[in-house]
């Protein structure tokens, strides 16, 4: 079917549409202290968006490339890492307010993974940090990671967020969780 028929386009004017990304958050058990940590990206302190914050790996979905293999490649792209089984645990529409006519939008694929290795390649996007995850709240992490990451660690329900900007502009988060059957 083609992309006019969807309603995806020009010509489509107040037609929602979303940008696709992943989001990953892989854990490792840490050898010499027997602790488990998480894998998280320091943006760089000139990047546009959460400078000197921690935020999982992920980025865009290229056209042609299915949600899982981006998740995947935007994994290795980042840190190196291949091989690590992925697991989908949540979705996020996350609303934003263009300049431009039609209304848009960021659909976040959220993904957790574990691994052995521990062997991560540096990246141009940040730094890359193991950090125990009993410390995570204690970090300065991208906003909605404070109540994201705890559900991603208390179940293994499927996560669905919606993050809006109240009238002051200011993100609101909103989660709930279905299990899974």
């Amino acid at each position: 079917m083609k992309a006019s028929e969807q309603g995806v386009g020009k010509g489509k004017a107040g037609r929602y549409q979303v940008v696709p990304r992943t989001l990953i958050f892989v854990t490792s058990v840490n050898p010499a202290t027997g602790s488990e940590e998480m894998l998280l990206i320091q943006g760089a302190p000139d990047k546009r968006l959460w400078a000197n914050k921690f935020n999982g790996i992920g980025g865009h979905i290229e056209a042609g490339e299915d949600f899982l293999a981006a998740a995947h490649r935007e994994l290795a792209e980042e840190t190196g890492l291949r091989d690590v089984d992925l697991t989908l645990r949540g979705l996020i529409n996350i609303a934003v307010h263009p300049d431009g006519d039609a209304p848009s939008g960021v659909g976040v694929l959220v993904f957790t993974g574990h691994t052995a290795s521990r062997e991560i390649a540096a990246s141009s996007e940040g730094g890359l940090h193991w950090v125990p995850v009993a410390d995570l709240a204690s970090l300065p992490l991208v906003d909605d990671l404070y109540q994201l990451l705890p559900l991603l660690r208390d179940s293994q329900a499927v996560i669905y967020g919606h993050y809006q900007p109240n009238d002051s502009g200011k993100m609101v988060y909103h989660f709930h969780q279905q299990a899974r059957a």
